[in-house]
């Protein structure tokens, strides 16, 4: 296993270090109250760890993930190709800090359809000395369900969601649910936001970051991984590796469409 930096015990982050161990889901939900809390049914988390043919542990970024562990920083973002493993890695992480893993806070009970692995039961989450214990997970595929949810079962005076635009939506529901200390799960937020609605997000994101909260993104955007101070990790068949943002292979790739658009549109169209 990879030596552990030198964070230790003495972090001030939520969560310092992710490695197999081993998560009581209900205990990890149970251990701070969330704005979701109570909402809805019972959510069934008995999710058992995989066996060693399931499908994500042949996710390379997963199984570095499991053998050598990996330390967080106060901002980390996740950046690869589709089916690299990010998105795998993020809710997992979530799920393991006892946030639904369709979205919400700890201790949310919405579940449509369960489609997450067994990889949240698998890790141990090292976490910091009087770090917030409060978090919260957007995950973009999910938040119209995630609406319906708090219409269904409410709790308290939420916005409006659906009668927003998209980008609105994730807006006000990132500005309503990640203002306190805590530990903050995005995974592919962009989908929903414009150019100036990614700025927006980058800015909020960066606040949280300096008044003691910690950013775990998963993200297409060159935009959004130059959120600064972050900690970069490019996942693909090697896995996990660090990077800086200009090194990145998606900045090389717009870099190059924007400045010369046709040159790249006449390997993928038929003139």
């Amino acid at each position: 296993m990879a030596r552990v930096s030198g964070q230790g015990m003495r972090s001030g982050l939520p969560v310092w270090r992710v490695e197999a161990g081993g998560t009581d889901l209900d205990a990890a939900a149970d251990l701070v109250p969330g704005e979701d809390v109570g909402r809805g049914p019972a959510l069934d988390r008995d999710l058992e760890p995989g066996t060693a043919d399931d499908w994500y542990r042949r996710v390379p970024a997963v199984g570095q993930v499991l053998a050598e562990g990996w330390d967080l920083s106060a901002a980390t973002v996740l950046v690869g190709e589709n089916g690299a493993g990010k998105s795998t890695v993020v809710e997992a992480v979530a799920a393991a800090y006892g946030m639904g893993p369709e979205g919400g806070s700890r201790g949310s009970r919405h579940r449509t359809r369960r489609t997450e692995s067994g990889l949240a039961r698998e890790l141990r989450l090292l976490r910091g000395v009087g770090a917030g214990r409060r978090g919260f997970f957007l995950r973009a595929e999910t938040m119209h369900s995630f609406y319906t949810y708090l219409e269904e079962n409410p709790g308290g005076p939420d916005p409006a969601f659906h009668e927003m635009s998209h980008g609105e939506s994730f807006l006000a529901l990132i500005g309503d649910r990640m203002m306190y200390p805590g530990l903050y799960v995005l995974d592919e937020p962009e989908s929903a936001l414009s150019f100036t609605g990614c700025l927006a997000l980058l800015q909020h994101l960066h606040d949280l970051v300096r008044t003691g909260s910690q950013v775990l993104l998963s993200t297409h955007s060159p935009l959004l991984a130059a959120l600064p101070g972050a900690v970069i990790w490019e996942v693909g068949e090697w896995g996990l590796r660090r990077s800086e943002w200009a090194d990145l292979d998606l900045v090389q790739r717009w870099r190059g469409f924007l400045d010369d658009p046709h040159r790249y549109l006449r390997h993928v169209l038929d003139d």
